[in-house]
């Protein structure tokens, strides 16, 4: 007799199967010449930037390198930039788009709509609604090579870009375009991104950190066909008997708007503040580009457990201003005032920047 769960291990064994053979592919397709175009950087750009609604469908890997600091209320933040993630997408629009993360043992589903996202997961049958907010954290969606080549060029100077030939990726001809930003508070030394030629999409993004020769983070088309999937494949409504369930993740807006005092600085470290709709005074996000820092007076339960790792990471440095660490290019540092609040420093900064801004910072009030 055939028990009931093995019909869907089989299934997921299949789609496993499917996806390593995809994933074995570049190695075969690179060895096939790619043809380069005569392109200027700024217009290679331009075509990334207007491609948010080609219309597209396929399979993608995304390669992190980065050794985060685990907490259980970051787990699966962790798991996206130290691991390898399969990704299988469905692209109509920036409102109209799902994304599902396979895996040996199953598939988790995110479908997002205009008003918010809806996450099915198909082993516990459980469907997960999240809103969408001002400040949210990475997610599956966010390693797509489409949707972060599009955010790490969007702010990019023209002195900032360079060509740097072609390649193939997923069987098409990807056009490379070099990011060097020019932010001496910067932790990336260079974004290169591969650009298909005929519609703007990025086909894959590699970031790197200061003196590395391998990239903090590599993702990268593995299939895709530019044409669009229909609307029943992204439309997404809870099944009977499905268990139902709202999101309210790490509340980083709440904990902000108990902060009192001053307020945040316009600058930090060099770094100019970004006016964000719908932020609290207490939370902040400077820089542009590739060189982003964010600051959040995060819950007081957060703020200990990432402590403890940030504390536990090689090159951690503690001092009278708290304890910091680089991680690849990232830079997480939580900040120390006897007394007073404790908050945490993030982002694609350098420790001394991190230091910097944790000097400037001034005296956060208000409850913890």
């Amino acid at each position: 007799m055939v028990s009931p769960g093995f019909g869907a291990r089989r299934r997921w064994a299949v789609v496993a199967g499917l996806v390593a053979l995809l994933a074995g592919l570049p190695s075969l397709i690179g060895a096939i010449p790619a043809s380069d175009r005569d392109v200027p950087a700024a217009d290679l750009r331009s075509a990334v930037l207007a491609s948010d609604m080609v219309a597209f469908s396929g399979y993608a890997e995304s390669a992190g390198g980065l050794a985060l600091p685990v907490t259980d209320q970051l787990a699966s933040v962790a798991d996206l930039f130290s691991d390898r993630t399969l990704m299988r997408v469905w692209w109509r629009g920036p409102a109209d788009n799902r994304v599902d993360v396979v895996t040996p043992t199953g598939e988790i589903s995110t479908h997002r709509d205009a008003t918010g996202t809806w996450t099915w997961e198909y082993e516990s049958a459980t469907a997960t609604r999240g809103a969408l907010g001002p400040l949210e954290l990475p997610a599956p969606l966010d390693l797509l090579p489409s949707a972060l080549g599009r955010r790490l060029l969007s702010e990019a100077a023209d002195g900032e870009l360079s060509r740097i030939g072609a390649r193939r990726v997923a069987g098409r001809d990807g056009l490379g375009l070099r990011l060097s930003p020019v932010d001496q508070a910067s932790s990336v030394s260079r974004v290169d991104v591969w650009v298909d030629g005929d519609s703007g999409v990025p086909l894959q993004v590699q970031v790197y950190g200061e003196d590395a020769r391998r990239p903090a983070l590599d993702t990268r088309f593995l299939d895709l066909e530019l044409a669009a999937p229909g609307p029943e494949v992204t439309a997404f409504s809870p099944p009977a008997g499905a268990v139902v369930r709202e999101d309210r993740g790490v509340d980083l807006v709440e904990a902000a708007q108990q902060v009192t005092g001053p307020g945040l600085p316009l600058t930090l470290a060099g770094l100019d503040r970004r006016p964000m709709e719908g932020l609290p005074r207490g939370l902040g996000v400077y820089g542009r580009g590739v060189t982003l820092l964010a600051v959040v007076p995060a819950p007081g339960r957060l703020t200990e457990e990432l402590r403890r790792a940030l504390g536990a990471s090689p090159g951690a440095v503690v001092d009278e201003l708290g304890v910091r660490a680089s991680i690849g290019p990232l830079g997480l540092m939580v900040v120390d005032r006897p007394g007073g609040r404790a908050y945490v420093l993030t982002g694609s900064v350098t420790l001394d920047a991190l230091a910097a801004a944790a000097a400037e910072m001034p005296e956060l009030g208000g409850r913890p």
